[in-house]
């Protein structure tokens, strides 16, 4: 049984090599607290570039017209490319793992209530778009476009909390009007933004976007869901296909990449995937060679130990200690070394993580400023089981450490030991 004269022998051998303690346990502390550190760092450009996607579902497919550059059946180059109404309907119908549709329809105009007025973006969009994009109704702040929205062409908006800040004031905008030019449009709802962005848009339905602002004819955008396709070789097989029905359709060479415009979540998903991926093994290599480095200290230090202390084993031996016990005495002092220093340096590093993470959500660092700005960094910390994991592992191998100089230590006969010098 190990007891208190055990650690204060212990602590008596430490307090001879102060320097020699100290050196090396900062050695182990360092390791764990860069480990956390660079864990943290990783996380937080994980977290920055994955909150980018918290924007849009999974699966998101965007698609816009441009200019054919090739000749196709007798079609010159430079021609422009229009989406009409039926490829919003063939879309489902010729593509089965399409789930949400919205066409989008952009225009800037001036709002105004009262006295109060801004020019703000406008866009007609489909329900499926709140959806899509994750457009969020609070309990209390009214309602998305509707499908009755769009059959009757009804002329309703959806307008953001900067709209209502600045255009209402301290009203409640539910159920009034205001004006977009000469079209009075009726406030149905307000959409949370947590940005508050003056850039952010406000929505109206397509049908009556097109009905004002497009002569009731054709769309500037598709947006689209995608289901059962995850992989980037799966996306490429639909993108493909998709490309020829839209060529077919609108007479240009499929393999005209020009002609038309395609972003999709699933491929920026996992090429970003892997690339965060390589950053963590590369953070974790980094991670556990300074950890080993530590324990090699440690173990090198454990080695002097025992070369200074061989003729005092070797007197323990010769008054009846066991080599258990000498075995145990060293490993211990392994362990308090690498336990203690360790746990500093988990506590360190965790409080650093921690406080740069409390920096940067009170001064709102790392978020995205507007819809068209990304997040490169946030959330800098590491999981409080992955700290006690990489504590773990540092008193295991403070273990080790430890082991193997003892090993050595109670394999020497005590005759051997007392004539050591």
């Amino acid at each position: 049984m190990f007891d208190f004269d055990n650690f204060r022998e212990i602590w008596s051998t430490i307090k001879k090599n102060k320097l020699r303690t100290f050196l090396t346990g900062f050695s182990v502390s360092w390791g764990i607290f860069m480990l956390i550190v660079l864990l943290g760092a990783g996380n937080g450009m994980k977290n920055g570039i994955m909150h980018n996607f918290d924007r849009w579902t999974g699966n998101r497919v965007e698609t816009w017209p441009r200019y054919a550059s090739k000749p196709y059946k007798g079609m010159q180059t430079n021609r422009r490319v229009e989406y009409k109404d039926d490829d919003l309907v063939l879309l489902k119908q010729q593509n089965p793992e399409v789930d949400l549709v919205s066409g989008v329809l952009y225009q800037s105009d001036t709002l105004s209530y009262g006295e109060e007025y801004n020019t703000y973006s406008l866009q007609g969009v489909h329900p499926d778009k709140a959806t899509i994009d994750k457009i969020k109704m609070l309990v209390g702040n009214g309602r998305f476009i509707n499908e009755v929205d769009i059959l009757q062409k009804r002329k309703v908006i959806v307008i953001s909390p900067r709209m209502k800040e600045v255009l209402f004031r301290s009203e409640d905008p539910l159920g009034k009007y205001l004006n977009a030019s000469n079209i009075a449009y009726q406030v149905v709802g307000v959409y949370t933004d947590e940005d508050n962005n003056n850039n952010a848009p406000a929505y109206i339905p397509f049908s009556t976007a097109q009905q004002l602002y497009r002569s009731g004819y054709g769309t500037d955008n598709i947006i689209f869901s995608l289901n059962g396709v995850s992989t980037k070789e799966e996306y490429e097989a639909f993108e493909k296909r998709f490309r020829e029905q839209m060529g077919k359709r609108h007479r240009f060479d499929p393999e005209d990449l020009r002609a038309i415009g395609m972003w999709s979540t699933i491929e920026d998903f996992a090429m970003f995937n892997g690339m965060m991926n390589g950053i963590s093994l590369f953070i974790w290599v980094i991670g556990i060679g300074t950890l080993a480095a530590g324990i090699v200290g440690v173990s090198n230090i454990m080695l002097i130990t025992v070369r200074e202390r061989t003729r005092e084993f070797g007197i323990r031996k010769a008054i009846g200690a066991t080599p258990f016990s000498i075995l145990k005495l060293i490993i211990v002092e392994s362990i308090l070394i690498t336990a203690v220093f360790g746990y500093f340096g988990m506590i360190t590093g965790v409080g650093l993580t921690e406080a740069i993470n409390m920096v940067m959500e009170s001064s709102n660092m790392g978020k995205a400023s507007s819809n068209d700005d990304m997040s490169i960094f946030m959330n800098p910390t590491v999981s409080l089981s992955i700290a006690l994991s990489a504590t773990a592992l540092i008193i295991i191998a403070g273990v080790l450490a430890g082991y193997f100089p003892a090993r050595k230590a109670v394999k020497i006969t005590a005759i051997e030991a007392m004539r050591n010098e």
